[in-house]
């Protein structure tokens, strides 16, 4: 095992108590290594073989799998994976800027050896949805993968919600329960989700993973106002990551959105993940569940050390890495077609609500529902506009014009609807 934080400390622990599981055979942990060898975990770790470098786990003759939960994209994580790769072992990985940022070169150095690398907890914690589209879904033609793929802001986006309170009051409640890192903005800008759809979108389509076509978005800019205000339209503001076909191509994009009260993703609060895939001939598939912490994610891993009692390794991401098509591309605002929600507070002066409707009918934007609430002792009044169909360069556009005339006290905030129940 290369890395012993709360994931490996619990994934320590579940071995131990391997007798009470399901597995094909048995495990023994031979090696460890971390950062801190003193650090204590919960669990005793001086019965075990210590290595400062987890490059000597790599190359040991004794050791047939590594377990890599060190975490990054490079470093020695990937120097580690890599090297055992060659070596012929089998790798399980909780990695997902390592999947997501190096899978097509890693997946096919493990074709070349024949070795197992396996990935679950990377995505959705306890949820096995690498598995289910890798092979129980690999005789579907999915059309999408989306979903909740990120619990720290999912648990924001709920707790503003119930709460009325604001992001900055939130999010420090997060990170004293430790739905939180003290350095959270892997989370609350997305990034995370990113890596962990692109993961998904790869496997569902064929597709090489590219994380520099991956549009993000995160949650650090939503305000309680947006939260409330949507919700007397009967919406949810949800950090949604999706991956859809697109004329041929593939887009993978993560950004706050707002769902119905009735769509599956809006019932989904706190911690928790889910994930909808929809496709031939199936329909539609949700799976939900706790998304990350120690227990969930050691839970996957073991699974993963599972498989590999079954027999030979298949390609890592579905299909062998040299078939895999470049497929994912960005889409860009001109052909981003849809409807919008544009949240603002306007500035106390006269003529600013007319402006700004006006500002909007200029750019081609028709309005389809809209709440104007008092300034109050603010000196602000806030707004909340849904749109109807449309390109969604032409709502930047008026919102850019609304920013140069000072329309607005602050920076409106411009989400896209999810029209499909």
């Amino acid at each position: 095992m290369a890395g012993l934080g709360t994931v490996g400390g619990g994934l320590l622990k579940l071995i131990e108590r391997q007798a009470e599981l399901r597995l094909p055979g048995k495990l023994e942990v031979v090696a460890v290594s971390a950062r801190n060898k003193n650090r204590n975990r919960g669990v005793d770790i001086s019965k075990f073989r210590w290595a400062d470098d987890p490059m000597e786990l790599a190359t040991a003759p004794d050791i047939d799998v590594i377990v890599e939960l060190i975490g990054g994209s490079d470093g020695p994580a990937k120097r580690t994976v890599e090297a055992a790769l060659r070596s012929g072992k089998s790798v399980v990985s909780a990695n997902k800027a390592l999947i997501a940022e190096h899978g097509i070169e890693i997946a096919a150095l493990a074709e070349k050896h024949e070795a197992h690398l396996l990935f679950e907890a990377a995505v959705a914690g306890a949820i096995p949805i690498v598995r289910a589209v890798k092979n129980s879904l690999s005789g579907v033609i999915v059309s999408r993968v989306s979903g909740i793929l990120n619990g720290t802001c999912n648990y924001i986006l709920s707790e503003m919600l119930r709460t009325g309170a604001a992001y900055e009051t939130v999010l420090a409640e997060a990170q004293r329960l430790g739905y939180a890192e003290s350095d959270p903005f892997l989370d609350v800008s997305g990034g995370d989700a990113a890596h962990k759809v692109l993961i998904l979108a790869a496997i569902a389509f064929g597709a090489q993973p590219a994380f520099d076509q991956v549009q993000v978005e995160g949650i650090d800019k939503i305000e309680a106002m947006d939260i409330t205000l949507a919700n007397k339209f009967d919406y949810r503001i949800k950090l949604v990551a999706e991956a859809f076909r697109a004329n041929g191509s593939a887009r993978c994009r993560v950004a706050p959105v707002l769902v119905s009260k009735e769509h599956p993703l809006a019932q989904v609060n706190g911690p928790l993940n889910a994930v909808v895939v929809e496709g031939e001939p199936v329909g539609r598939l949700t799976f939900t569940g706790p998304g990350a912490g120690s227990g969930p994610t050691a839970a996957a891993v073991m699974g993963d050390l599972a498989r590999l009692f079954e027999g030979p390794a298949t390609p890592p991401l579905g299909k062998p890495s040299r078939d895999l098509a470049p497929i994912i591309t960005k889409a860009d605002s001109a052909t981003d077609q849809g409807s919008f929600f544009i949240g603002a507070k306007l500035a106390d002066k006269p003529g600013m609500f007319a402006a700004l409707t006006e500002e909007l009918a200029e750019a081609g934007v028709s309005i389809d529902k809209l709440i104007q609430e008092s300034a109050g002792d603010t000196g602000a009044a806030p707004v909340a506009i849904m749109t109807h169909p449309c390109p969604r360069a032409a709502v930047e556009r008026a919102l850019s014009r609304v920013a140069e005339l000072k329309i607005t006290a602050d920076e409106p905030r411009l989400l896209r609807i999810e029209t499909r129940a």
